[in-house]
């Protein structure tokens, strides 16, 4: 008889201990694991995988004890009576104001709502960065019909084909399965296009393509040569794909290899292309097909919240044109400063020379950047709305992390080597919101994300503050 035939084998379980100490351990991977995911989505790091991109404010979670107001409950024209204790929030700011690594030459400017100045340290004009998308973004929102959407066509001139660019800065080569406002693409336009020719019997063209709505140089000549090896922005253009970009690299030409897409995408429908070159669309020639892109409101919304060059550059040269002057880079300048002009909006020392803050050419004054933010908040509503939230959205989202200013300020950030900068709005500590911008321009070069955070510190101290008035 064997053993397996005279026994029952009894199965080894482990002892009592190890189990209770492996159940334990595995609890403890699980709840690791959730608060692990939970502080990645939390810093946004899961958007891409979530959203396709940056999930915006519907998936910000509030912090604890901030109340959640419904923005359609607020009355915008409303202005807020003067309540701020000046000396309190100069007192909160004295000790951020001391870093060092801000260097020599710093700006604060301080607002209500209402635009009376609470505090201002400096007069000086400073080299704002990405801070400028602010300026051109109130611009866009004041100077072109927010609901306006970018329109790209396809006009029939002959046997001639036109690919006519509208300057819309977030064309897609191909349909985006997520990310914001479904923007358009030149495959739907080629699925257009070729189902239009096909019921008129064209079945070959040649192709051209039409970029003429932007003039000037497509790259900004005072920029750094560093920048396209850097892939900082692609050439600006009418007429582009993925943001000037294939594979995510800066193109040399935008429109020419937007052409040379949306001829392939032609033949793959079954109509023979013979020819791409650049060319002018007639007058007279016939619509066959459109795809209409982003409304203008929603580009700025992209533009301010992930701090896109390309975007921000082609939005300006909208507004010159808006304008009745040519869409170059220094009509484009030329027109943000008329608008904020026109706005009323203090200009002293504002020198412009693009619509991002690539440039280092560019002044802009603190108190520019306050008055702005709070002239919007009556004739461009949306751009507040389009700022960042500090820690969880757009360019912010790893940022102001274990301070006060977390959750309580929605401010434009800025960056070049040296600059560190961000405007926008801050609730303090006792509920009120003010209107803030802080500028550095000769910052610690050795270590510039200490710098920056020295920066974010001016705007905790102020979210920190309990400054209304007694």
């Amino acid at each position: 008889m064997t053993r397996a035939q005279g026994h029952r084998v009894r199965k080894r379980t482990g002892h009592p201990v190890l189990r209770a100490l492996a159940w334990v351990t595995a609890a403890a991977v699980l709840v690791g694991a959730i608060v692990g995911v939970t502080v990645l989505h939390q810093r946004g790091s899961l958007n891409d995988f979530l959203c396709g991109g940056d999930c915006g404010d519907r998936y910000v979670t509030a912090p604890e004890d901030l109340e959640a107001l419904d923005p359609a409950s607020q009355e915008l024209s409303a202005v807020p009576p003067a309540d701020v204790d000046d000396v309190a929030v100069s007192n909160a700011v004295e000790a951020a104001l001391g870093q060092p690594l801000l260097g020599p030459h710093v700006g604060v400017s301080v607002r209500e709502l209402d635009g009376t100045e609470v505090l201002a340290t400096s007069p000086d004009a400073f080299i704002p960065a990405s801070t400028t998308k602010v300026l051109t973004g109130y611009a866009a929102l004041t100077t072109l019909d927010p609901a306006q959407r970018f329109t790209t066509t396809a006009v029939l001139d002959g046997s001639r084909l036109v690919l006519v660019g509208g300057g819309d800065p977030y064309l897609m080569a191909t349909p985006a399965d997520k990310g914001f406002a479904a923007p358009a693409d030149l495959a739907t336009l080629a699925d257009r296009t070729g189902a239009e020719l096909v019921e008129k019997g064209v079945t070959q063209v040649q192709l051209a393509y039409d970029d003429t709505l932007f003039t000037g140089p497509a790259d900004n000549p005072v920029w750094e040569p560093s920048y396209a090896a850097q892939n900082q922005v692609s050439p600006i253009t009418a007429l582009w794909t993925d943001r000037g970009r294939v594979d995510k690299r800066r193109v040399e030409d935008p429109s020419g290899t937007a052409a040379s897409i949306f001829a392939a995408q032609l033949t793959e429908r079954g109509i023979t292309v013979t020819s791409v070159e650049p060319g002018a669309a007639p007058a007279a020639g016939t619509p066959v097909a459109e795809v209409e892109g982003p409304t203008v409101a929603q580009a700025v919304e992209r533009m301010v919240l992930t701090s896109d060059n390309g975007a921000a550059e082609v939005l300006a040269r909208h507004v010159a044109i808006a304008s009745g002057q040519e869409g170059s880079f220094t009509a484009a300048a030329a027109a943000v400063t008329t608008a904020l002009e026109n706005a009323g909006i203090e200009t002293t020392g504002l020198v412009l020379t693009d619509g991002s803050g690539l440039s280092r050419q560019n002044r802009i004054a603190p108190t520019t950047l306050t008055s702005v933010v709070v002239a919007s908040r009556l004739t461009a509503p949306e751009l507040s709305g389009d700022l960042p939230v500090a820690g969880f959205t757009g360019t912010l989202v790893e940022r102001f992390v274990g301070v006060p200013g977390r959750g309580l300020a929605r401010v434009k950030t800025g960056a070049l080597n040296q600059v560190h900068s961000l405007a926008g709005t801050v609730t303090t500590a006792d509920g009120v919101v003010l209107s803030i911008a802080v500028m550095v321009d000769q910052a610690d070069l050795t270590r510039p994300l200490d710098s920056r955070a020295a920066v974010d510190a001016v705007v905790a101290s102020v979210a920190g503050c309990t400054c209304a008035a007694p």
